[in-house]
């Protein structure tokens, strides 16, 4: 089933959909989060916009990840659950994207009995979560391919991954969380988002 996002899923869909990777250079201020915002502001206002019988132009709108990951850290803290701190979510060109997160996985650890064999038994506290894959949009639909994931520095599962992402992603409409196999709609009349390197442009 596709999912509708609202606002922060505008911002967390132009690049990556789940994960980490860290970025050389990353340069934060809150000039280029506004930057951002304002652009966030445009895309949203676009998308709510009846379009003309016979608007043919699409709009564009290109965002670096400067801005993006400025916006995360200035103007976005409320929005990001409880648990998860310093996202940063990189293009990494041809389709590729990726990010880094710290994440509280004692939460994720004791939400239910483990196993021996259970990886996320021996994960405690609040570790790096990296990952990278491929975003792929088109007619207004978005699928993220995870290629790889580390947590701390070592390899581990997918299904791990899915694990996190699911108990940080859950809501009161959506107790389950995302599930990152699933297609997702692209909010705000997004027809595709076209990923550079280190660069992304949102076609509307």
């Amino acid at each position: 089933m596709r999912r509708r996002g609202n606002t922060v899923a505008v911002a967390a869909a132009l690049l990556v959909a789940a994960g980490g990777f860290a970025g050389a250079g990353q340069r934060y201020s809150k000039q280029e989060g506004d930057r951002f915002q304002a652009k966030l502001t445009r895309i949203v206002i676009f998308g709510n916009t009846q379009p003309a019988a016979n608007r043919k132009a699409a709009q564009t709108t290109d965002v670096t990840d400067d801005e993006l990951n400025s916006y995360l850290r200035f103007h976005a803290k409320d929005q990001i659950p409880a648990g998860v701190l310093e996202p940063t979510l990189n293009a990494l060109g041809e389709g590729r994207v990726g990010g880094r997160v710290i994440v509280d996985l004692d939460a994720v650890r004791t939400q239910k009995q483990r196993g021996w064999l259970d990886p996320m038994g021996y994960l405690t506290g609040r570790l790096p979560v990296t990952a990278t894959g491929v975003l792929t949009t088109k007619d207004g639909v978005g699928q993220f391919e995870l290629e790889s994931a580390e947590v701390s520095g070592i390899t581990v599962p997918k299904t791990l991954i899915q694990e996190i992402l699911s108990h940080y992603s859950r809501t009161p409409d959506n107790p389950a969380g995302i599930n990152m196999d699933e297609p997702f709609e692209l909010p705000s009349r997004i027809r595709e988002i076209r990923v550079g390197k280190a660069q992304s442009t949102i076609v509307q």
